[in-house]
């Protein structure tokens, strides 16, 4: 796909100010959204929206399918009657910069239940016949994923393979019998999912109508401890004996890690995949695709080759690359889907083969400021290397923010940012990477809004090869003023990203 000139901001939805400790779907959100339009910015792009399990990564989720219930509105549910002003009555004093995750699930899981208990028994006779159809329409994934979640509570949050034998396997007989035993567990997560899509569709429809478009995240990789593996074993790389993954996904030694990358995700069994003409794949891309109107793939060079690690590895040294068959599977999706709005995260060690799997669907590249000063004019994330069909950014949620990585970076590299920009401006540092960024011929510029407020390094959302500690960056209310949207606003004027008034 070509974007039109234009920009955009990151932000995870997580990342809102909320009273409920984490942002979620509620004033805030479409506050933000207001504040895009207001800018002239046309797109929002995000981080996977799906529910997050060890570390609160989002790509790292129970399901490839499922919305994270975290981003369900609590006020939202106390406009539809579902939550009273009793149920809010002794709310704990969250932090306000950042997420304290345990808080925010005990917190959010008690009024969520207390919302759907009266849902079921006060919910008029339509609303009743919306929750079956959206349990009807969605069943392929919804039924797996709800018995699931409620199969992982039951085992004490315990891994799938460490469960009883005959459910670790999804065994007819025994999907059956948990089935009729944890029915009203099962029902409360077919409700969460409903209360999410319909508080995400409602605000999606709210972006589009002010003519944002939201730019959704695929991780090539799914959650070995998700609902997709222990239900579709036979298209992953398991061990048949402990349902452990055989082969596990990473990549090698990069800029991030002198020991590469080990994720543990199971590889794909692209042969059984490619024997089922990818349906698994492509109804993954269907449901995105009713989420959001853009998807940005995570490492999609995994689909050319993907670097693969054998079990017992403690660090992603020791593997291999694999041919993929990424040409048949995007050909198919064409077939299937028609026009495929997709950015390709091609960032990392990328050889010509990608770049033409790439090329041959068009889709866009990415391009990462922050990446453009460490070496001489031959260095591809130089603003005049950049071609037209690329999405540029100063940094992403991997990257550190602007200020903190101007002020962590050596000596040589400050002096060949400073050679670029002539001198640097008054407005400071993140400014001149933005105003860079706006200046490119790169069709699409992509800020992250703690570039646009000019943080230090407490922004980063995430540390990749960290663990623990990330995903919990909130912006604190007040911050996106009528002053930035101006500035916002006339930079993109200037730059001729505003297809109204350029």
């Amino acid at each position: 796909m070509l974007f039109p000139r234009s920009s955009g901001i990151l932000l995870h939805p997580t990342s809102f100010p909320s009273r409920f400790g984490i942002g979620d779907l509620g004033p805030q959100a479409y506050q933000f959204i207001d504040f895009l339009a207001d800018s002239n910015q046309q797109f929002w792009q995000i981080l996977p929206l799906g529910p997050t399990g060890y570390g609160n990564s989002p790509y790292a989720s129970y399901s490839a399918l499922a919305g994270n219930p975290l981003l369900i509105s609590p006020e939202q549910l106390h406009n539809q009657g579902l939550l009273t002003d009793e149920d809010f009555a002794n709310l704990p004093e969250f932090p306000v910069g950042t997420i304290d995750y345990e808080q925010v699930v005990q917190t959010k899981r008690r009024l969520l239940r207390q919302a759907c208990d009266r849902f079921k028994v006060n919910a008029s006779t339509a609303e009743q016949e919306q929750f079956h159809r959206f349990c009807e329409t969605r069943a392929s994934w919804l039924e797996d994923y709800a018995l699931f979640m409620s199969l992982h509570r039951t085992f004490g949050d315990a891994s799938w393979h460490t469960w009883e034998p005959d459910i670790a396997k999804a065994e007819p007989e025994a999907v059956e019998k948990w089935r009729q035993k944890l029915s009203d567990e099962i029902y409360f997560r077919k409700f969460l999912q409903f209360e999410f899509c319909r508080q995400w569709t409602e605000l999606k429809h709210y972006a589009n109508n002010r003519y944002i478009q939201i730019i959704g995240d695929i991780p090539i990789y799914v959650a070995h401890n998700s609902a997709d593996v222990w239900a579709h074993r036979e298209i992953f790389a398991l061990d048949e004996e402990t349902g452990e993954p055989a082969l596990m996904a990473g990549v090698p030694p990069d800029y991030f890690s002198e020991t590469g990358q080990l994720w543990g995700n199971p590889i794909y069994n692209w042969e059984q995949l490619e024997k089922d003409n990818f349906k698994w794949w492509v109804e993954r891309f269907r449901a995105t695709f009713e989420y959001v109107d853009i998807v940005r793939i995570d490492h999609f060079r995994g689909f050319e080759a993907y670097w693969e690690v054998k079990q017992g590895e403690t660090t992603a040294i020791n593997g291999r690359w694999v041919k993929a068959p990424g040409e048949e599977f995007f050909q198919v999706l064409k077939e299937e889907l028609g026009n495929l709005p997709i950015i390709a995260e091609d960032l990392g060690l990328i050889t010509k083969e990608v770049l033409e799997l790439r090329d041959r669907f068009e889709f866009p590249g990415m391009k990462i400021l922050q990446f453009a000063f460490g070496g001489g004019p031959d260095n591809p994330y130089l603003p005049f290397n950049v071609d037209r069909n690329s999405v540029i950014y100063t940094g992403t949620h991997d990257n550190n923010t602007t200020v903190g990585w101007f002020n962590q970076i050596p000596d040589y590299e400050k002096e060949n940012v400073l050679r670029y920009l002539g001198c640097f401006s008054p407005e400071g540092i993140h400014w001149d990477l933005i105003r860079l960024a706006f200046s490119s011929v790169a069709n699409l510029a992509i800020i992250p809004v703690q570039d646009l407020l000019g943080l230090d390094s407490e922004g980063q959302m995430n540390r990749p090869s960290i663990a623990e500690g990330n995903w919990g960056w909130r912006y604190r209310p007040g911050v996106l003023t009528d002053q930035l949207c101006d500035r916002l606003k006339n930079l993109t004027y200037t730059y001729g990203r505003d297809p109204i008034r350029s």
